[in-house]
């Protein structure tokens, strides 16, 4: 009986030890975000994940070196992204896809693979789409409470260049040249 409740100590104090920590990291994110939630800049390398794209494909970011990579995060039920995805499709993707030194990869905010595969039949976009369950690769660039849509420009090095919080006229333009720019 001693025994066990020794081992049960330790699991305990373990526990509250991970606990601390894990309210110590989100304090340290918190105090590091942005106003928009970005817990990533301009001038950081992004960091890698890998991720299931709807038709099964896996990419590995850091695989994709060497191109221009832009990384759109995005859900169904969010009113700015649906505003912002056919301007994504026709300014951007239409005019790039068939570039070798670009991808464009749209990340699925935890959402289960039939909901996003409508989502791009009733959005008409053709870019690839690929799932988060749970959120998990958003939180490697913003605040998991924080909003979307959001996208983000990595260098051919893997450097973040450019970042876009919401849908905005004159924030989209830049990044639409700086693509462009980019790209030639």
């Amino acid at each position: 009986m001693k025994k066990l409740f020794v081992i049960l100590s330790v699991c305990l104090a373990a526990l509250t030890s991970v606990s601390a920590q894990t309210a110590d990291n989100k304090k340290e994110l918190v105090e590091k975000a942005d106003s928009n939630g970005y817990i990533v800049f301009d001038g950081d390398k992004a960091p890698d994940f890998t991720i299931t794209l709807t038709d099964g494909r896996q990419l590995k970011l850091s695989d994709l070196r060497g191109k221009l990579v832009m990384i759109q995060f995005t859900a169904s039920w969010c009113g700015v992204c649906r505003k912002e995805m056919p301007f994504i499709e026709r300014d951007i993707w239409q005019r790039h896809k068939d570039n070798p030194n670009f991808i464009l990869i749209g990340i699925d905010r935890d959402e289960p693979l039939e909901k996003v595969v409508n989502f791009a039949k009733q959005t008409g976009i053709t870019y690839p789409l690929g799932l988060d369950p749970g959120a998990n690769i958003y939180a490697k660039f913003a605040l998991r409470q924080s909003g979307i849509t959001r996208n983000i420009l990595i260098d051919k090095d893997g450097t973040i260049i450019k970042r876009t919080r919401l849908y905005k006229e004159d924030e989209f333009s830049s990044l639409v040249e700086t693509i462009d720019k980019y790209l030639k």
